[in-house]
């Protein structure tokens, strides 16, 4: 059966329940990860509070992924594998496909919390979920949630990020929110966690990223998808175009990024990347009412920002 608020008298009632006995479920999708993933998997077991299930999805891996997490599954029996065929094409909606049916486990398990973790994330502090997990029963309005992370010697969110942005890294869900926006939207150009983030606030529910607490991400986001820095980077720039990201907004924060490493390249390609595909004509992927959510934000954070300048 699966325990939902539903099933309780009064949603003060589910509040309760989950206070009392927070508990969670994370889901990983992963292709040819051996070299990191171990971190991860260590992480997540030194944990003061363990996943009631962790479903890895081995997406058509043909390195050493499969036999790594099938010999932690056989010494704890809450990790489990899933194994999908190889595939041909490599873009972001296979992660959400594998992430789908690592939740086909998971569906109706006992749980409070739903957690998409990368794999190539690693904790340091063993309380890591714990304090995500009070986050949730301190506000019965939060929906989603997460923490800062590291990318080498850079620490996200940058100072003009909205705290109420959500890395998709390790993004967590609290399972009434995620039932809500249907789960993840399978774009192959990627965003999967900007649209869920955007999804939730429309639906009422609150999404904040704690700056509390850290984690590390071990391989720079957009990677997995596109070798090499500038493609990377110009990729990056077409996806905060196909995201509905305003022009002026864009333009200032390049110009902003242009302070870290690469420095003044790492700006100058995100900037083309958004101007190349606007230029095109590409179509905005997320959906008109998120778009008029996102862009409101983004000026209004703007404003704010040049408030404290001036």
């Amino acid at each position: 059966m699966s325990i939902t608020p539903a099933t309780f008298a009064t949603r003060d009632q589910w509040n309760m329940k989950e206070k009392a006995s927070p508990s969670y479920v994370l889901i990983t999708p992963a292709r040819n990860e051996e070299q990191l993933l171990e971190g991860t998997i260590q992480s997540v077991i030194k944990q003061t509070i363990q996943p009631v299930k962790w479903v890895i999805v081995s997406d058509g891996s043909t390195d050493g992924t499969d036999e790594l997490v099938a010999r932690y599954a056989r010494d704890y029996a809450w990790i489990e594998l899933v194994t999908l065929p190889a595939k041909k094409e490599r873009h972001f909606a296979a992660k959400v496909h594998a992430f789908n049916a690592g939740y086909e486990k998971v569906r109706d398990a006992d749980w409070s919390v739903i957690g998409n973790v990368d794999a190539d994330v690693s904790f340091d502090d063993d309380r890591y979920f714990e304090f995500v997990l009070d986050k949730f029963s301190e506000n019965p309005q939060l929906g989603v949630a997460g923490t800062a992370y590291r990318e080498g010697d850079v620490l996200y969110p940058y100072r003009y990020t909205s705290l109420e942005d959500v890395a998709g890294a390790c993004q967590l869900f609290r399972r009434q929110c995620f039932q809500d926006i249907g789960g993840y939207v399978a774009l192959p150009s990627g965003g999967i966690d900007v649209i869920a983030v955007f999804s939730a606030q429309t639906h009422g529910w609150q999404t904040r990223t704690f700056t509390d607490k850290t984690f590390e991400h071990h391989r720079k986001v957009g990677s997995g998808q596109h070798r090499g820095m500038a493609a990377r980077l110009f990729h990056s720039g077409a996806k905060d175009r196909a995201l509905g990201s305003h022009p002026l907004w864009e333009f200032l924060r390049c110009i902003y990024q242009m302070k870290n490493r690469p420095y003044l390249m790492g700006g100058a390609l995100t900037l083309a990347g958004y101007v190349w595909a606007m230029l095109k004509g590409d179509e905005k992927t997320i959906p008109k009412e998120l778009l008029q959510v996102r862009q409101k934000g983004q000026m209004q954070r703007l404003k704010q920002g040049l408030r404290r300048v001036f």
